[in-house]
């Protein structure tokens, strides 16, 4: 992907965050820098931005793009599950916009060596950053068949988790598995091929959230987002599968709730106050014209929310 190409959803997102001038934003996945130089170039000519990003790699390249504000950014290579700690070491607290645009980019489904994808034979890798430890062939290479087959159930929504998982055990006996291309064809022969969705799409994205440990570092950052927020402060996520969305749909109606009690409970006892306000009813999705433009840009789902005083 070249540093030119805009994000997804690039306007809504900033319709969202409303830049001003004066204010303190954080992208908590920088990636190339689309959304935070659209941030950084509405918020002149004092606006400031703290940019996050697990991958050294999508850091360089923010930095080439957000070259023209060089006193106005700051980019810190570390995962946005330690949102609060590097936003107050940062001097970004509080802040009056943050976004999450979840997912893997395309500079990393397009970088082969990364191994994110099914469709070219790469090594086993699936990290969003080196610095991580566990790798998917790690994964396919320890867990025991009923773990591979919960993983895959759990974050690849995949019917047939049981039957590749076994199918994965199997293989291993004969030859360890390191490349996504024995991977992809050990799928291929046990889940068949039908409509645009090929075979092995859902169990990537299985191992690629569990190496990155995405879901539990969503929960967690978001709680952490809402505590460095100030009165006033938007949020703007951005997510690109079900599950994701599920989780910061559940979240911002926890979040918005008064009493979370039981129903059974005759009074309230959780002494639970709302701290957002949510800001879309239902989720934005990209224009057609942006999904013919863009097709990976066809999932996605942009909610948004406001920290109330």
């Amino acid at each position: 992907m070249g540093i030119e190409h805009i994000p997804v959803l690039f306007e809504e997102v900033l319709a969202v965050l409303d830049p001003k001038a004066g204010e303190r934003y954080i992208d908590c996945t920088v990636g190339a820098g689309g959304h935070a130089a659209g941030i950084l170039e509405r918020s002149q000519p004092d606006g400031r931005l703290l940019g996050l990003d697990a991958d050294p790699e999508a850091l360089r390249i923010a930095a080439r793009r957000l070259e023209r504000y060089a006193s106005r950014f700051v980019l810190v290579n570390d995962n946005f599950v330690n949102l609060g700690s590097v936003a107050r070491a940062s001097g970004f607290f509080p802040v009056d916009g943050i976004l999450f645009d979840l997912g893997v980019s395309s500079m990393q489904l397009d970088s082969l060596e990364r191994g994110f994808s099914f469709r070219a034979d790469a090594p086993l890798d699936m990290r969003f950053g080196p610095q991580q430890r566990v790798t998917a062939y790690d994964l396919i290479d320890e867990l025991s068949e009923q773990e591979l087959a919960a993983i895959i159930a759990r974050y690849g929504e995949e019917p047939r988790a049981k039957a590749i998982a076994r199918a994965i055990v199997a293989a291993r006996q004969k030859e360890p598995i390191r490349r996504t291309g024995q991977l992809t064809k050990i799928i291929e022969r046990v889940v068949p091929s039908h409509g645009k969705i090929h075979p092995a799409t859902r169990t990537f994205q299985a191992l690629r959230i569990a190496v990155n440990d995405e879901l539990e570092n969503l929960e967690s950052a978001l709680g952490q987002a809402v505590e460095i927020l100030a009165p006033g402060g938007r949020m703007a996520v951005m997510s690109f599968h079900s599950l994701e969305d599920r989780v910061v749909k559940q979240f911002f109606a926890l979040e918005s709730s008064g009493c979370i009690c039981p129903p059974r409970l005759p009074i309230c006892t959780c002494d639970h106050r709302p701290r957002l306000a949510v800001s879309t009813r239902k989720p934005i999705v990209p224009s057609e014209d942006e999904k013919r433009q863009n097709p990976r840009s066809r999932s996605a789902k942009l909610r948004a929310a406001r920290r109330l005083a």
